[in-house]
């Protein structure tokens, strides 16, 4: 566990994964249906559980950045920048 993940993944860009309502529909829309991503991948992030968001890579890098998810949020979180975010932190340092 890491408290400060959040604030590590701030450093590197605008991560608002806060924001996220967990409501789905980023999930309903996603072209590829890769249901883990975004809300399940960002809760992880946002509750510090790095073992987890590593675990998960995959999906962050399965990712299109199509902005389907990005489009349709309700509560506006800027999900493609949070998956950059989030693709830069795993790649660093050979993570």
């Amino acid at each position: 566990m890491n408290p400060a993940l959040a604030d590590e993944l701030r450093l590197i860009g605008r991560f608002d994964a806060e924001a996220c309502m967990n409501c789905g529909v980023c999930s309903a829309t996603c072209p590829l249906g890769i249901d883990l991503l975004p809300r399940r991948l960002f809760r992880y992030a946002v509750l510090g559980m790095e073992a987890r968001v590593r675990a998960e890579s995959e999906a962050a890098f399965s990712c299109l950045l199509c902005r389907a998810c990005e489009e349709n949020c309700p509560a506006g979180v800027g999900i493609t920048e949070n998956v950059r975010v989030l693709r830069h932190w795993l790649l660093e340092d050979g993570r």
